[in-house]
Formats: C-alpha cells, structure tokens, sequence
C-alpha cells in the first residue's frame, strides 16, 4: 500500500500565511491599545492550537464530523442562543462568550463549519435518496436546507452580527449550486430576493421611524454605515487608503504603518500589510491567496465522494467571498462589512475554524489516496 501523502499545495500557502499574519499583527502593535496585550505572541499560540486541532483532524477523519453533524449543529444553536443571556457586549453587540484566562470565543465562526458539514450530509442523503428528483421533491429539500441556514441566522441577527449572516448565505448558495438541482430554483430565488431586499430598503430609505421600531437602531446605524462607504469618509477607510496608497513599490518597511486607523489588526489587517510591504508585497500575498484557492479547486476536481465535494464548494465560497470582501472594503471599492481576512487577520475563533478548514480538507486529499489503493 502507498503510504499516505499530504497535500503540500494546501499545507505550504496556509504555512506563508500563518507567517504573513503573525508578522503583519506585530506591525500592527504600533496602533493597538496595549490592554489587549501582544496580539502577534496570542496569534501564534492560537496558530498553534489550531495545528493541534489538524492534527487530531487528520486522526479521526472527516467522517467522524459526518457522523456527528446533527450534535455540532444542534451544540451551536445552544451557543447562538446563550450569547444572547450570558453573551459579554462588546460595542454593542453580543458576538462574544468570555471565557476568563482564554479570551474571547465567537460562536457564529464555528457555526460557519457545523453549516456546511449538516448541508453536505443533507445533500448526499438527498442524491442518494432521489436519482431524478421531481420538482416537488426538490422545492422540499430546499426549504429543508433553507430552514437550516435560517435558524442560525435568526440567532446570529439578533446579537447583531451582519457579516457572519452574509457568510452562511454565501456557503448555502455555493452549496446548492454544487448540488445539482435545476436552474430555474436559482432563478426564482434570485427575484423573491430582490422582492424582498427592495421592501426592505424601501422601508429603509422612505420610513425611517418604522424600520427603526421594527429591526432596532442598531441595524439602522449598522445599514447607514454601508451605504455610505462610497462617500469614502470616515477615519477608518480614509487613514486605511493614505497608508496604503502611499507605501509605493516596496512599502515604508517593515512596522511602519505611517498612519493611524481603527481595527488595524483585524478588519484591516491587510491595510498594515500594504503599507508596510507596498505593491510588491500585495502581489505576493494575493499570488498566495490564489495559489490556495486554486488548490482547493483543483482538489473537488478529483475523483473524491460527493460529501467531500459539498464541503469544498462551502469552503471555497467562504474563503473566496471573505477575501474580496475584506480586500474590497479596505482599498474602498466595497462596503464596509467587518469581515475579516482569513488567516491573516487575528482572531482565536476565526482562526481555529479556519484550521478546522485545512484539517477538512488534508483529510480529503489522502482520502483520495486511500481510495486509489484499494482499488
């Protein structure tokens, strides 16, 4: 039998990003209250336990995940629903369970994993159940998958968290592409969203005191925030693209951020970055970034289960979205999410369910070795 082989086209982009964001973060010390203490030292030790969370990963393979989906989805339903009891508030926002001693955990991030592992398993079941689905069988099963993704995304509006909602549709709507089922659905739903996006901005736009009384002031600011991003005011985004647009070729050097901008270890991590490394630094990082996100594509090409496939869609429309998302907002071309880089920015949560990723996903690769030698 040949001996199982790890895919170094996932394993070497995840290691030069793990190094990129360590280094990035420590720049960013420069602008970071001190109380939060060395975020770069914390950012390593959570790299750290996320290898370990691989490595176990890798020890139980996914089908250990598979067989318990239904309990990790169920266990961070809990979790959504305690935050809003006994949740910490954070800028008014209850996002956060703090655990003393460790920090803070974010439920919603892992709850971005237990989405795509019940959808995968839902999937499957539902091809292997129906070979040539009839149109009633198909609108059940997608109001099944719907339901799914609605329940957490109730929970998660409620904390307000708006950015972690956008992932869960982008993971279902990448899922359910990758599933097969006809076209027409994609059609319809795509017009019952604009019906229902128009009627609520219009309430938005035309009846403030309403949509104030109805979804609360948080998410008007929250909205009114958006839509104003194209104005490109605000210290934020105005400091984030003066560091950026004048690093140059090579960027002002390594921890010299030249200017000061909020969240520049997390939502704007990759404005650190720039400034410090300049344009050829961002060809290296996004070279990297694409390099990984090719791999991944590259991998549902393979002769691999249809579980494992599901999965790749949901990961790859995560990464993908996050990463256009989070470039997009800091350089101005995209509204300002709060959505993170992932691998870069720092953030325990986030990054151990972005290693619970790669362990997914090695796991895949020599899955696929195992099933050529049996053959």
């Amino acid at each position: 039998m040949k001996k199982q082989k790890i895919n170094f086209k996932i394993l070497i982009p995840i290691i030069l990003l793990s190094v990129i964001s360590i280094i990035t973060i420590y720049s960013a010390l420069t602008y970071t209250s001190s109380s939060l203490g060395n975020l770069a030292l914390k950012q390593a030790v959570w790299y750290l336990i996320g290898w370990g969370l691989v490595l176990i990963l890798m020890k139980l393979k996914n089908e250990y995940l598979y067989q318990h989906t239904w309990f990790l989805y169920i266990f961070g339903n809990i979790l959504l629903v305690g935050l809003l009891i006994f949740g910490t508030p954070i800028n008014n926002s209850k996002c956060w369970f703090t655990i003393p001693g460790i920090g803070s955990i974010q439920p919603s991030e892992f709850m971005k994993i237990f989405i795509m592992l019940t959808l995968a398993t839902m999937i499957h079941n539902f091809r292997n159940d129906y070979k040539n689905p009839n149109t009633k069988e198909e609108f059940l099963f997608i109001l099944k998958t719907f339901v799914i993704v609605l329940i957490p995304s109730i929970l998660t509006f409620l904390q307000p968290d708006t950015g972690s909602i956008f992932i869960y549709l982008i993971i279902y709507f990448s899922m359910m592409f990758a599933s097969g089922i006809r076209m027409r659905w994609f059609i319809i739903g795509f017009f019952i969203i604009i019906l229902l996006l128009g009627s609520f901005l219009c309430i938005y736009f035309f009846k403030e005191n309403l949509f104030i009384k109805i979804f609360g002031s948080s998410i008007y600011y929250r909205l009114e925030r958006i839509f104003n991003w194209h104005s490109g005011s605000g210290l934020q985004l105005e400091n984030a693209m003066a560091a950026i647009g004048s690093s140059g070729i090579v960027g002002h050097g390594y921890n010299k951020t030249p200017i000061y901008f909020p969240e520049s270890s997390t939502d704007f991590i990759f404005a650190v970055f720039a400034s410090n490394f300049g344009f050829l630094g961002i060809i290296i990082l996004l070279g990297i970034i694409i390099y990984l996100d090719m791999s991944i594509l590259k991998l549902s090409r393979k002769k691999i289960d249809d579980t494992d496939k599901f999965i790749i869609a949901g990961i790859f429309g995560m990464l993908f979205f996050q990463q256009i998302q989070n470039i997009g907002m800091t350089v101005g071309l995209l509204p300002i999410t709060g959505i993170t880089l992932p691998f870069i920015s720092y953030g325990g949560s986030s990054l151990l369910s972005y290693m619970l990723i790669v362990g997914v996903l090695l796991n895949i690769s020599m899955k696929k070795d195992r099933t050529y030698k049996y053959r």
